[in-house]
């Protein structure tokens, strides 16, 4: 690709040149259009000032030709070829003038044909003697008594007037030229100072990358501070995935740890049976399992977190109710679970992150509500302060606020009796902590144990 298209500066350069170069052609031609049309029509108005003279001045011998009462006072009437004229020509018969300026010497004005009124000056642009062109201005009289008309035609040469325009053009484009040489060093030095805080964002990113920092540092301009800021969030969400990823890292070499111990003090005892050391094996591998099995989950959530996800609510808990149903509908001896949703009317919830992580966590609270519930169990799906607000109520017997936080640490359980690992809760709490969630445990209306948990709303 050019470097017209990867560099943000020769782009701003271009684009500058494009307009400073539009913008000075239309103005330049919009002052030349002008300085002409002032110019023609000051000309104008002279020529119209030498025909009123001659008008004056021409009247009629004894024998009814046109004469001048006396001489024109500028000097250009008698010079040959001076480039101002004059002439009387019949309007109707012979197109030879019958009265005509000394500077046309032998030469006459080829005054087109034309419908003229007394009332009304007409202009033409001519040929005329030496290789001139010749402004024209004419108007037709008459004289009282006299059914003659005369055409009177003065004439100026326009070279004067062209090299005058020409001279100004000239002078207007090298000026424009000069003006926009001026503009576009304006706009570098311009380009230049603007860019110069993307220079100091590079230097930023370069320290951070060499490690000299572990964050974008400096002083920069209030248009860039939003990618800064952008940027050293997304530095900070990175460096929590790593310290994430060491810790579970960590966690699953010390859960692996004491199963891999125990394993190898099975290897080395030659006297166990081998249908013991079979068992023995195949708990600690299941051991060994279900901690690989947590930290995959774990991960799995922490890299939804930060991805931009949306999920359905709804149709998520439909489904967990209908399997609810399912393994819980027969509980030794106690009567089964009546299950119900509340959604807001017309209300389409969704959650910020993985439909799985979603599952894991509602189905973990339900499991839980069930276990426990009497005869019912009910699910509120709403939206709050801008927050997906999930709550499960069973009107079981219920926790105390010293039971309700025993009962979010890992393996405890609030009664023995009951089965399960005692891990549902703390799982919905570690997920939900991936997503900067809340989970709250309480007692309910119905008695029972009402657990809210507040997710991102996608």
């Amino acid at each position: 690709m050019s470097r017209w298209h990867t560099s943000l500066r020769w782009r701003l350069l271009g684009a500058a040149l494009l307009a400073v170069t539009a913008a000075l052609a239309i103005a330049g031609w919009w002052i030349a259009r002008q300085f002409e049309q002032h110019v023609m029509q000051q000309f104008d108005q002279r020529l119209g000032d030498q025909l009123t003279q001659v008008l004056a001045l021409l009247t009629l011998d004894p024998a009814g030709r046109p004469v001048l009462e006396r001489r024109l006072p500028d000097p250009r009437w008698e010079r040959p070829y001076s480039g101002l004229y004059w002439q009387v020509q019949a309007l109707e018969g012979s197109a030879e003038p019958v009265l005509r300026s000394r500077s046309l010497w032998d030469e006459r004005l080829i005054l087109p044909a034309d419908a003229l009124d007394e009332r009304t000056v007409h202009r033409h642009v001519l040929p005329g003697p030496a290789g001139q062109t010749l402004h024209v201005l004419e108007r037709t009289v008459h004289f009282e008594g006299h059914a003659q008309r005369w055409r009177v035609a003065v004439a100026a040469d326009r070279g004067e007037l062209d090299a005058a325009v020409a001279a100004f053009r000239g002078a207007l484009g090298w000026g424009l030229a000069g003006l926009g040489g001026v503009l576009l060093l304006a706009v570098a030095v311009q380009v230049e100072l603007g860019l110069r805080p993307l220079r100091a964002l590079r230097a930023a990113v370069e320290r951070v990358r060499r490690g000299e920092q572990d964050h974008l540092q400096g002083t920069f301009p209030r248009e860039v501070v939003p990618l800064v800021e952008d940027f050293n969030r997304l530095l900070a969400h990175d460096a929590q995935v790593v310290e994430r990823a060491r810790r579970m890292a960590g966690n699953l070499a010390h859960a692996v740890k004491t199963p891999l111990a125990v394993m190898t003090a099975l290897a080395e005892d030659a006297q166990l049976p081998p249908a013991a050391l079979r068992q023995q094996l195949l708990e600690q591998i299941g051991a060994m399992r279900q901690q690989v099995d947590w930290q995959l989950r774990r991960a799995r959530a922490a890299a939804a977190a930060g991805a931009a996800r949306r999920t359905p609510v709804v149709p998520v808990v439909q489904g967990l109710l209908r399997l609810m149903e399912k393994v819980h509908a027969a509980r030794e001896g106690r009567p089964s679970v009546a299950l119900s949703l509340q959604v807001p009317p017309g209300d389409t919830p969704s959650f910020a992150g993985e439909a799985e992580d979603l599952r894991e966590m509602v189905g973990n609270l339900l499991d839980n509500a069930c276990k426990w519930a009497a005869t019912r169990v009910r699910v509120d799906i709403a939206v709050a302060d801008g927050r997906l607000c999930i709550q499960v109520e069973d009107d079981g017997p219920g926790l105390s606020a010293e039971q309700c936080q025993q009962v979010l640490q890992r393996g405890v359980r609030a009664d023995e009796r009951v089965p399960g690992a005692g891990l549902g809760l703390d799982i919905v709490r570690e997920v939900a902590a991936l997503y900067g969630a809340d989970l709250r445990l309480e007692r309910g209306a119905w008695g029972g144990l009402c657990t809210r948990l507040s997710l991102p709303l996608g």
